[in-house]
């Protein structure tokens, strides 16, 4: 009787424990997705400034990057800022490759793309966007001493090495320049300065904000303006926020978004212009 009664009380007291453990685990999981709730994760190239770029420090509003001990800063950066603010969220960034962003996307890697990206028809067969953070133009780099830099028209960039960057619609309107010499699409913009500055190319196509960043860190390159020498839809010249089909934060997206002034926007751009680093 007693080695029945001793045998009932150990096995008692290991159910108790199970169960105790599995009530920690049970709570640790819990506590886990809740945070998980918490945390806004933005994927951006932290490589397209004045748009996004890679620091050393927080100097400036920098934001670290997620698994690096670097920082990512940027008129980005401070747009996610808003966005995760209104939803009541952590802002994470997580550095990804501009050909990696939407498979981060779709695969939960990320919860948004604030990078720059344009809200093309393509794009939108894939994923949904908000309204417009920023709407610009496309203008052309090339160097202070090139042939190019005073080019009133397309038409003079005719037989000149012009590129831009993989899988934008900067690189699609390069189609536009007559008889032109498009060259690769290359990763990202800090790859065409160099290009540039070492003679690979002649030219690249960029949005206005980053040839202007560009020929503030580079007095060898100069930015041509053409008007609307390019023929190109609203979305081209247009950037928004990324996200999964069907998101429901969007509605609350667009109101944070909504509630940046223009001119506030343009304060953002411009100090994100003067804030960048020299080197990129």
């Amino acid at each position: 009787m007693k080695k029945k009664l001793t045998l009932m009380l150990s096995t008692l007291f290991a159910i108790f424990i199970l169960a105790a453990c599995g009530g920690a685990n049970e709570s640790t999981d819990s506590t886990s997705d809740t945070e998980q709730k918490d945390v806004f994760k933005v994927g951006l190239e932290a490589a397209y400034p004045p748009f996004n770029w890679t620091q050393k420090d927080d100097s400036n509003g920098a934001v670290k990057i997620e698994g690096s001990n670097e920082y990512a800063g940027g008129y980005d950066v401070e747009i996610a800022k808003r966005v995760a603010d209104a939803l009541g969220k952590e802002l994470v960034i997580v550095k990804t490759d501009w050909d990696g962003l939407l498979p981060a996307l779709d695969t939960k890697v990320i919860d948004a793309i604030i990078a720059g990206m344009s809200p093309t028809d393509k794009r939108k067969e894939a994923i949904d966007f908000s309204d417009n953070y920023y709407k610009s133009e496309f203008v052309i780099v090339t160097k202070a001493d090139s042939k190019y830099a005073n080019a009133k028209s397309l038409e003079e960039f005719a037989g000149a090495k012009v590129t831009s960057q993989l899988g934008t619609t900067n690189y699609d309107v390069i189609d536009q320049i007559p008889n032109v010499a498009k060259q690769t699409a290359m990763n990202n913009f800090t790859e065409m300065r160099v290009a540039l500055e070492t003679g690979v190319i002649d030219a690249y196509v960029a949005e206005k904000p980053e040839a202007i960043s560009s020929t503030s860190a580079n007095s060898n390159f100069v930015m041509v303006e053409l008007g609307d020498s390019f023929e190109v839809n609203e979305a081209d010249i247009s950037v928004a926020v990324g996200l999964r089909k069907g998101d429901e934060n969007l509605e609350k997206i667009n109101e944070a978004i909504a509630a940046i002034s223009e001119e506030e926007r343009q304060e953002l751009m411009k100090a994100a212009i003067e804030n960048q680093p020299a080197a990129q």
